[in-house]
């Protein structure tokens, strides 16, 4: 029952998260107009969406591992690169009503191809501030300047709730979401490749991957109950 509650409150959360964005994105539409304009393409911004799709291409994958068939792996692929954070809120809401079902056995990835994504975010973040300076000032805070760090954030909060119940303890965890926080995208490649040397490739996916953890945690909850 704790296990189903839990559940619970993580699909109204990301349902709420992925509704809390569209709603930014429509509003900022009417608001601001366009996205799709030049003079909105401050290097910070620049910076944030390399940022915001490096983190788009590490959830990317795990979608593609999880899915069965090329057809809807590229469906929701391109969905998570054209809606971001309302991609993956749905998404998650959608493996959620799966918890009970198990995904196949697959082969870590690659771990070159992270490590090669971390380096680039933070080659494009030292260079960003040499030629443009820190990014904390007002002038850049444009709307779709924030609509894009609310979409990155909430890809943040869905990457930290896995973090959370990966770590082993709260010290850890909290550390490794302030990395998150702070860090973006160069803490998620960072974390993952950690994952991935802990993973033998004789272990099955689900090992590391997003979302395992609730499986465990049901089961665990399951032979308490029936202990």
């Amino acid at each position: 029952m704790a296990a189903a509650g839990s559940i619970g409150v993580y699909k109204a959360v990301f349902a709420a998260l992925g509704a809390l964005m569209l709603g930014t994105l429509v509003y900022t539409c009417v608001t601001d107009g366009s996205p799709f304009r030049l003079e909105l393409l401050t290097p910070w911004l620049v910076a944030t969406l390399i940022d915001f799709y490096v983190n788009v291409t590490a959830i990317s994958t795990w979608v593609i591992y999880k899915e069965v068939n090329w057809i809807s792996s590229f469906f929701w692929v391109v969905l998570l690169y054209c809606f971001g954070s309302i991609a993956t809120c749905a998404y998650v809401v959608v493996k959620l009503f799966e918890i009970k079902t198990s995904g196949p056995s697959q082969d870590p990835l690659d771990l070159l191809f992270l490590s090669i994504l971390g380096a680039m975010m933070a080659a494009v973040v030292i260079y960003t501030v040499i030629t443009d300076g820190l990014p904390f000032r007002k002038d850049l805070l444009t709307p779709w300047m924030a609509a894009t760090l609310l979409d990155f954030y909430i890809n943040v909060f869905a990457i930290s709730v896995w973090v959370a119940h990966k770590e082993s303890n709260w010290i850890s965890t909290a550390i490794w979401i302030c990395l998150l926080i702070c860090f973006g995208s160069i803490t998620t490649c960072g974390y993952i490749v950690i994952q991935l040397f802990q993973v033998s490739y004789q272990d099955p996916i689900y090992h590391w991957e997003p979302w395992s953890w609730s499986r465990s945690f049901m089961r665990h909850k399951l032979e308490q109950f029936v202990v």
